[in-house]
């Protein structure tokens, strides 16, 4: 079944976006992304494959993750997704299967498509605390993890994770952690503005600049004029 898997991969594969792609996602050297592969697959079409396939194990899911082809990783997280969201398999599992692979999670789009669906709907009612650790690890994709992760929490209107792992990770030197935490504070401030205005007030003078522009963005911009300046 997983050598048919990859096989449909490959079929809707072209080296155009594979170019693309490997300029998109900065696997230049000193980039974010740097030394990742990619087979060259347009993300519709590798949805539409994996629907087909979620009867894979936990086994052939992890063959996918240890890939070094971007797109294969992202198939088998995209697995995971669909199977915590259709009951295919048990949910704690998946939830526990994800965390032992948070290092191979290394790049922003696998992060931001499968930890809030897995991870996050799971932790949802559940202890937290493991994104704690996650929000103080050197690796940069589990510090992401962490906080996007709490995005299942927001869309629940529960705030106090995202922003006690915003404060964590509030002096972070990396551009994509200033750019997660922003979004999970505007997502914060879409539903409930009164707590975002809270930490900004707080905080706003400290904030690296990407991430008060991405958490700031929805509001007035007399408010908006305020926050900028520091």
């Amino acid at each position: 079944m997983l050598s048919q898997f990859k096989e449909e991969l490959r079929s809707v594969a072209t080296k155009e976006r594979a170019k693309t792609n490997e300029w998109f996602f900065k696997t230049g050297k000193g980039k974010y992304g740097e030394g990742d592969t990619f087979l060259g697959i347009r993300m519709p079409d590798l949805r539409k494959i994996v629907k087909r396939h979620l009867e894979l194990s936990f086994v052939d899911i992890q063959e996918l993750i240890n890939s070094p082809f971007h797109e294969e990783r992202m198939a088998g997280l995209l697995v995971l997704v669909y199977q915590y969201e259709k009951n295919k398999v048990e949910k704690k599992a998946i939830a526990e299967f994800y965390l032992k692979n948070t290092k191979k999670i290394n790049n922003w789009d696998l992060v931001d498509c499968s930890s809030p669906q897995t991870l996050g709907l799971w932790l949802v009612d559940r202890d937290t605390s493991v994104l704690y650790k996650l929000a103080k690890s050197l690796n940069l994709w589990e510090r992401r993890i962490a906080i996007i992760t709490t995005f299942a929490f927001i869309r629940a209107n529960k705030f106090d994770d995202t922003i006690k792992i915003s404060e964590i990770l509030l002096q972070d030197k990396h551009d994509l952690i200033h750019k997660a935490v922003g979004w999970m504070l505007r997502e914060v401030g879409k539903r409930d503005e009164s707590v975002l205005l809270r930490f900004l007030d707080k905080h706003y003078k400290e904030m690296p600049r990407t991430c008060l522009r991405y958490a700031i963005e929805r509001l007035s911009k007399e408010q908006k004029v305020h926050y900028m300046k520091k």
